[in-house]
């Protein structure tokens, strides 16, 4: 790692160490002399904004136990010494935290809730989101505030900016958005690597796009157009070099060769590498639920909901009894077995957008260039492993004078009309789920509902306590990516309502989705199995769980995860508190809990499912999830974006056309007839769409040179203590168990979801990679 060349100066030069003795000189009964630190050395271990020192001291007989080391920092910049650690005395190794007078600290980490937050300031404070929309610039760019009981959603770090005139509601919004010191970027840290990469895309990138393309949106004349983005690339401008080395900060995006001229050419995703026209086949379609980049939202039909209903009102959205039939599903199974031993043997599985979708379907549709259904998609499981696609239904509520519509397609390869109509109906299938992953999946359950555990561990949790500490590495940065999300991604007119069909709507089904279906509890991956039907509780089975699918990529590895982390913070908590009263009467860690269940998740803070801290127990389950969340499901959700998304006939986010069917004399279904391939390619995003979120899924997926991964970045204080150190041993040595574990699912040729010609190796939860877009690594936190 290339540091500034003032880095040996600031932490060398410019910091004096002594050393106080705990004891008073004998004969005078004063203060022993201090003893000053001879020579220090930048040992050139450099972590995330930390660099590791080493000072020596020639320390005199007889001056004892330290009882504190003085430090003083003549550098213009304030510096944060995160722990100190003493060799060489008689009694070993010792670990010391930095303590400032805590009480007081603490009161001004937590502010007053006055006034605008400045960049150098360390205030940790709650507010809604209230400055995604820009109203004083026009009321199509207002949007409406999230957290609060019309649209529930967990809380932000608070900035303080000023309110808008036209909403004295709305924050307005800045180029800098503020964020604690602490949990800044440091300007020595390569992870900014990755978000200077996003500001490229949409400082320069983007506006170049959108002056090649213009603002029709046209749609890829034909297929060979996308393969283009692979292969020979597209000339973004004619002559002259690349801007401020774009190409270099977007190397798999963007090239320069020797004509000076700048080409946008993306790298090849492993997809499109694998098997070009995988994303055509239904086991593709049905394999990606659960190896592919969305496995938390397939789940199990039951007996005592079918035949499937709507919960919504029928006086608003229409009739709410599905077309998805006992006959039409005995049909797709071959007359294999009847609806009811289906159901009954657990095989029957389900994409259920239908009740989330269907309320923002009219305005949706009042949005140009995009449309949006409700949507069913049944799935038969064959055989222990593998899933086949029985039906797909859409559906339009009624809107105005127009009825309810509502269709259902199935897989036919006998009739062409048939067969693409299937193909039109997955992409909108497809498209909803982008959506729901981004959206729910990824945004809402790592990025925006981890936040609030951060704001609460530092307004109430020392630095030097036990759980802090534990905490710590997997909240690293998140605050930060966070607010650059909210100011460029998912802001009004930001990448996601650009390229995703909600549209302006996108954040408002976010909060919809945090009302439905966000609960703490649920988030643990073996409870989130359960919820969804995916497992059940056998004492017998490996992990205690028993899996609906036995080729469950994600589930099978994830589980093992799962438990190496909840091993962990067992031992971790076990010697930190080895009775439960020092649970129940840890005022900080209660302290802690409570303001993360009434200030982080406000909305939801008298919902009953929320676990109390009595024992280690309760303390060890919390624990356990939020690092699951943070590492595993994050991972899981993120990395494989530019795998499964980059080439966007796979995944795309946006279906832009209505099916011809819903009105079959309109002139549209005419030219699907004469030509469906056409019909499909203006159903997918356009150039403009296609193109910024492939160049943002390439970013999003890539792995700093520095990442930390899980398992790799023990605190200080743990090296030092024996038992700590030893458990923390144990996790590396899991881990690595995992790695060989997942090596080996992936060249077993039963393991079909994970394993076969042109399929991806299912990775996601590999705990560590190297740099790049890897489709691999499990980073500790949530940071890109």
């Amino acid at each position: 790692m290339t540091q500034p060349p003032d880095i040996s100066e600031i932490f060398c030069k410019n910091l004096h160490l002594e050393l106080v003795s705990a004891e008073l000189h004998p004969k005078t009964g004063l203060e022993k002399d201090t003893v000053k630190a001879s020579d220090q050395i930048d040992l050139g271990i450099h972590k995330i904004r930390e660099v590791k020192l080493e000072a020596n001291f020639e320390v005199p007989e007889g001056f004892g136990e330290v009882g504190a080391v003085l430090i003083e920092n003549e550098h213009n910049k304030e510096i944060f010494i995160d722990s100190i650690v003493l060799e060489g005395f008689p009694k070993g190794r010792h670990t010391g935290w930095i303590e400032e007078a805590k009480r007081g600290e603490m009161e001004n980490l937590r502010g007053n809730g006055q006034g605008e937050r400045k960049y150098f300031e360390r205030i940790y404070d709650y507010d809604v989101y209230n400055d995604l929309g820009d109203p004083d610039t026009s009321d199509d760019l207002a949007r409406p505030i999230l957290g609060g009981k019309e649209h529930p959603y967990p809380r932000r770090c608070r900035t303080g900016r000023p309110r808008t005139e036209t909403d004295p509601l709305t924050e307005s919004r800045s180029e800098y958005v503020y964020v604690p010191r602490d949990e800044a970027f440091s300007e020595l840290k390569q992870v900014t690597f990755g978000v200077n990469r996003l500001k490229s895309l949409l400082c320069t990138l983007v506006p170049m796009l959108e002056a090649k393309y213009g603002k029709e949106e046209p749609p890829f004349p034909h297929f060979a157009a996308i393969d283009e983005l692979f292969n020979e690339g597209i000339e973004l401008v004619k002559g002259g070099k690349p801007p401020s080395a774009l190409d270099l900060l977007l190397p798999g995006i963007v090239k320069g060769n020797k004509g000076a001229r700048t080409l946008m050419r993306f790298d090849s995703p492993q997809l499109f590498n694998g098997d070009r026209f995988s994303w055509l086949k239904d086991e593709e379609f049905s394999r990606q639920t659960l190896g592919g980049l969305n496995p938390y939202c397939i789940r199990l039909v039951t007996e005592q909901e079918w035949p499937l209903k709507s919960e919504l009102d029928p006086k608003i959205y229409g009739s709410p009894e599905s077309l998805i039939t006992k006959e039409i599903i005995e049909k797709e199974m071959g007359y294999f077995m009847t609806v009811e031993e289906a159901l009954k043997q657990k095989r029957l599985f389900i994409l259920d957008y239908h009740d989330l979708l269907l309320p923002f379907v009219a305005k949706v549709r009042e949005l140009k260039g995009t449309t949006l259904y409700g949507s069913r998609t049944l799935f038969f499981l064959v055989n222990g492993s593998t899933l086949k696609p029985v039906a797909i239904e859409l559906t339009r509520p009624q809107i105005g004078d127009k009825p309810q519509w509502k269709q259902v397609f199935t897989p036919r390869y006998d009739d062409a009309t048939l067969c693409w109509l299937w193909r039109l109906a997955k992409t909108h299938v497809l498209a909803h789920d982008s959506g729901i992953h981004q959206l729910l999946s990824h945004w809402l359950r790592t990025h925006a509902g981890v936040e609030p555990y951060i704001i609460a561990a530092h307004r109430q949790l020392s630095e030097m306590h036990p759980i802090y500490r534990l905490l710590h590495p997997h909240f690293r940065f998140t605050m930060e990516i966070n607010a650059f999300a909210r100011g460029n991604l998912i802001n009004r007119g930001g990448i996601i309502e650009n390229a995703f069909s909600p549209g302006k709507y996108s954040m408002e089904l976010s909060s919809a989705a945090y009302d439905k279906l966000w609960r703490f509890d649920n988030e643990a991956l073996p409870a989130d199995l359960i919820k969804r039907g995916m497992a059940v509780e056998d004492p017998s089975a490996k992990h205690g769980l028993k899996l609906a699918i036995e080729d469950y990529p994600f589930a099978n590895d994830g589980l093992i995860l799962w438990d190496a982390i909840k091993q962990w913070v067992t031992d971790y908590v076990n010697y930190y508190y080895p009775e439960a009263s020092k649970v129940a009467y840890d005022n900080e860690l209660q302290a802690w809990w409570e303001e993360v269940r009434t200030k982080g998740h406000e909305d939801k803070k008298d919902e009953p499912w929320w676990p109390v801290l009595k024992t280690q127990q309760d303390l060890i389950q919390v624990l356990t999830t939020i690092i699951w969340v943070t590492s595993g499901h994050h991972a899981a959700v993120n990395f494989g974006q530019y795998a499964y998304g980059g080439y966007f006939p796979n995944r795309p986010t946006i279906a832009r056309t209505n099916m011809p069917t819903e009105e079959p004399s309109a002139p549209e279904f005419k030219d699907f007839l004469k030509n469906p391939v056409f019909t499909l390619l203006k159903c997918f995003p356009s150039k403009l769409q296609a193109t910024k979120i492939m160049a943002t899924l390439e970013i999003l997926s890539t792995h700093s040179p520095d990442e930390e991964y899980i398992g790799h970045s023990p605190d200080p204080s743990w090296e030092a203590d024996s038992v700590i150190k030893a458990a923390y041993e144990n996790f590396r040595k899991l881990l690595k168990e995992l790695e060989a574990t997942i090596d080996e699912r992936n060249e077993n040729s039963d393991n079909t979801n994970r394993a076969g010609a042109g399929v991806i190796p299912y990775e996601f939860l590999k705990p560590l990679s190297g740099p790049g877009a890897t489709g691999k690594g499990v980073p500790n936190s949530v940071s890109i």
